[in-house]
């Protein structure tokens, strides 16, 4: 198994393996070497026949604070992204959608805050389970435009959707379950073990069940226009204001974000 510097690979149950982000003095803020270690890791498992699903976790107090805005995140991408529309944004969309078309499932283990670019990616796996005093949000859309991974639209009820994008909403694990950004919030004391539960039964059916399983749900989003939603809110964002803001600083963007 390949040795990495941004997370950590266990195996904490036969047939399920385990990804941790793992920067936890920086909130796990995801930059592009960390995408690059995860996006590996977890088509090492993919490939590996004694895995049948992935766990995804953050390490620390936190799953995720989003993007790493203070790095150069158009600097040493992963993977190649043609330059159309807003590169940033398509980029790190099509990693998100390729868990989309791994054959086995991974499971995200929301604890702590999962904000920003953090819950794109707790929303880009194919199931997610929250403390049921996590918070989940997405301040930098009061700020910075449309998501860089559009799930919200495409995954939540309108209302629901329109809540997140135009009113900065804040939610709790439990409330993150009743409008379906997670499956289901758990007390933080037993998150990591009811997650666990739920991977072993998912490694307990015949792998390529759950493989057509699985492709079956996403092709049904996919049907609907889900792919192409997400697709096109990458485009939207080469819009003249969004221009504008490729000038502000990481700093001075993280400051925003603060203030929303």
């Amino acid at each position: 198994m390949e040795s990495f510097e941004f997370i950590q690979v266990d195996e904490p149950a036969p047939a399920v393996r385990r990804i941790t982000l793992n920067r936890p003095e920086k909130r796990n803020a995801i930059n592009n070497p960390m995408r690059g270690e995860l996006l590996r890791a977890l088509q090492e498992a993919d490939r590996d026949t004694a895995v049948r699903t992935t766990i995804l976790r953050g390490a620390g107090p936190c799953f995720s604070s989003g993007y790493d805005i203070k790095s150069d995140l158009g600097a040493d991408q992963p993977y190649f992204t043609a330059d159309v529309g807003m590169q940033w944004a398509r980029h790190v969309a099509e990693g998100w959608m390729s868990i989309w078309d791994l054959a086995k499932p991974v499971v995200a283990q929301i604890h702590g805050y999962a904000m920003a670019g953090g819950l794109e990616l707790a929303c880009a796996c194919d199931l997610a389970y929250a403390a049921k005093d996590a918070r989940l949000a997405h301040p930098v859309l009061r700020v910075a435009g449309v998501p860089d991974f559009a799930w919200f639209p495409v995954a939540m009820a309108p209302r629901h959707a329109m809540e997140l994008h135009i009113a900065g909403r804040e939610y709790t694990g439990e409330e993150a379950e009743r409008v379906g950004l997670v499956n289901q919030a758990f007390d933080p004391a037993s998150l990591e073990e009811r997650v666990l539960q739920v991977a072993q039964r998912i490694a307990e059916a015949p792998p390529a069940v759950v493989t057509v399983n699985k492709r079956l749900v996403h092709t049904a989003v996919e049907a609907r226009g889900g792919r192409s939603v997400i697709r096109t809110a990458a485009d939207l964002q080469a819009g003249p204001h969004m221009q504008a803001l490729g000038a502000i600083s990481g700093a001075e963007l993280s400051d925003r974000v603060k203030k929303s």
